[in-house]
């Protein structure tokens, strides 16, 4: 049964992998694998002895369909808190894009030198992924692309930056990437850790990509005559501009809530989209306007991207079988004994990410290797395996950088990457030739410097003074 369980999910990530070329949405496939799996772990749980000792610890001895039911509760409870957060960062991101909020960012760049622009597009947009998700911000800088740069080939080069700063800016950010969530959500890192840990790492992911690419842009742009902007009859400037600030001083609030409150991130996220909510009604409230053209927010939920949550919920629940049938904690057992390395580890995982889901590796992470508490850390000797497993530990901080950043070496391994390939109509083979090396070294750059980082400040000493 163990074995039936594995080769179901590897078909499973086959399918994922492939979802261009076999022609089925990966959020299918993945809502399917997640159902399947538990199915197959109910129908044969009493054939899987590590289930059997487990039940019986949590006094389910006999009622085997019991405690998987019970397993089932407690993993949506967990997957719960990430996909409400979701829910409620797209629906504000959505809710301001809607209303030409992100127009106050980009109708301020206006540079005509091609490397001038180079750069600040990508710090632009590496700093607007850390508060939005990288996926919005590819979106937004790539349609602001479009009103910049005429020539297309030389457009790729802009839009490959935007891919690899959008996928930095997200790493060092607790919001700011779906992995980075994940992991914060869940407690694996803190806000304070992961920006004082990751940013610089980043920054070098960024840097070197673009000290290549600079080297091949030489003069000025030709002026674009844009077509005439639509006027945006809903909201005023003054309106448009309230809700553009609401938004990201809401998503900015998130961290700060939790860190004051404690409570769960999605509990801050959700407090900050109610009061955006009241807002938006209050404004169209005082608007004699047909409401067909008004952008209230029960119209805006239904512009979410719904299949990404339900991928993340196939996934997730596809996971959390491997984890209660005890596959995943073999798997770190045998990485630790084979391995023993979480440098090593890690920097495969970002590898790997560039050509499979980061979404499932980092999953498949948590997992493996579970938070080992600060109090238990303290009774062990300096440089115990285990010590790297502590919130914040090298582990987490390593696992967020390159699940995040590791993608950017394929244009198929990160979602920025492939909505930017179907905007841009981006050539695989061309990034391949001319990105994926560079940002290979990029990605290589930013790890050296955040290994180098931990072993000079472990953060088990520097933030809970252990070893």
């Amino acid at each position: 049964m163990y074995a039936a369980l594995v080769v179901v999910f590897i078909i499973g990530y086959l399918f994922i992998a492939l979802e261009h070329p076999v022609k089925i949405d990966k959020s299918a496939t993945a809502l399917l694998l997640g159902m399947v799996m538990w199915v197959l772990f109910i129908l044969g749980a009493d054939a899987l002895p590590f289930v059997v000792e487990k039940a019986a610890e949590h006094g389910y001895a006999g009622h085997l369909s019991d405690f998987v039911n019970a397993e089932i509760l407690h993993h949506m409870g967990e997957i719960a808190t990430t996909l409400f957060f979701l829910i409620g960062a797209m629906t504000i991101v959505e809710l301001v894009d809607v209303h030409g909020g992100f127009a106050i960012i980009t109708d301020r760049i206006t540079s005509r030198s091609k490397k001038k622009l180079l750069w600040i597009l990508g710090f632009v947009t590496f700093f607007l992924s850390a508060i939005l998700d990288n996926l919005t911000t590819a979106i937004v800088m790539v349609m602001l692309l479009r009103k910049l740069v005429n020539d297309p080939k030389e457009r790729w080069l802009y839009a490959s930056m935007i891919i690899i700063a959008a996928n930095a800016g997200g790493a060092w950010s607790p919001i700011g990437d779906i992995t980075t969530i994940m992991l914060w959500v869940k407690g694996n890192i803190s806000t304070g850790a992961v920006m004082m840990y990751v940013l610089l790492p980043s920054l070098a992911a960024l840097i070197v990509p673009l000290l290549f690419v600079t080297g091949r842009l030489n003069g000025k742009l030709d002026k674009i005559e844009n077509e005439a902007k639509e006027e945006n009859n809903h909201v005023n400037t003054q309106e448009r501009n309230l809700l553009f600030f609401m938004g990201v001083g809401g998503l900015i609030f998130v961290p700060i809530f939790k860190t004051i409150t404690h409570l769960p991130p999605f509990i801050g996220m959700l407090f900050s989209l109610s009061i955006l909510w009241i807002v938006t009604e209050m404004i169209y409230n005082g608007k004699a306007l047909d409401p067909q053209r008004q952008h209230r927010l029960p119209r805006i939920l239904q512009r979410i991207d719904t299949p990404t949550i339900l991928f993340f919920l196939g996934i997730l629940m596809a996971v959390a079988v491997l984890q209660s049938t005890g596959i995943l904690g073999d798997m770190a057992n045998m990485l630790a004994e084979k391995v023993g390395d979480v440098n090593v580890i890690n920097i495969v995982l970002g590898f790997l990410s560039s050509i499979v889901d980061n979404v499932p590796l980092v999953a498949a992470a948590q997992g493996m290797y579970q938070i080992i508490p600060v109090e238990q850390a303290q009774a062990l000797a300096a440089g115990h395996w285990d010590i790297n497993f502590i919130q914040d530990g090298a582990f987490w901080l390593l696992l967020t950088y390159c699940a995040g950043v590791g993608g950017s070496m394929l244009i198929i391994g990160s979602a920025a990457g492939v909505v930017v390939m179907g905007l841009e109509k981006i050539n695989f083979g061309w990034y391949l030739k001319n990105i994926s090396l560079i940002a290979m070294l990029g990605y290589l750059a930013g790890a050296a410097i955040l290994i180098g980082e931990l072993m000079l400040f472990p953060p088990a000493k520097v933030l809970y003074g252990i070893g």
